[in-house]
This record gives structure tokens, sequence and C-alpha cells, in this order.
């Protein structure tokens, strides 16, 4: 699960399990499955929501 880390400076990070990228990186790749162009891709991607959970 991901999990926000709180900055002192202002801008929380979030940190990423390993778990956490393979299953953004499949979903990436099941979006963006058999488009070829840059275009297409951010086409897609702008029309979809990618959600990490956060860690309780």
């Amino acid at each position: 699960m991901a999990r926000i880390l709180e900055n002192k400076k202002g801008r929380r990070q979030i940190l990423l399990s390993a778990d956490d990228i393979i299953e953004t990186v499949r979903e990436y790749q099941n979006l963006t499955s058999g488009l070829h162009s840059y275009e297409e891709i951010r086409s897609v991607l702008k029309e979809k929501y990618l959600f990490l959970p956060e860690e309780m």
C-alpha cells in the first residue's frame, strides 16, 4: 500500500512498494495495449484515473 510521507518543506511524497509499482505498470499496460503513438497514449490516459490505496 502506498504511504504518504509528510515533508517539512511543505510538499508531500508518496512511498510506493514493489507491489504498488507492479500494479501501476500493469494497469498502464492494460490501458495502452495496442496503442503506438505518444498522442494516442496521452489521449487514453487523460480519460482514465489510476488510484493508489493509502496505507492506514
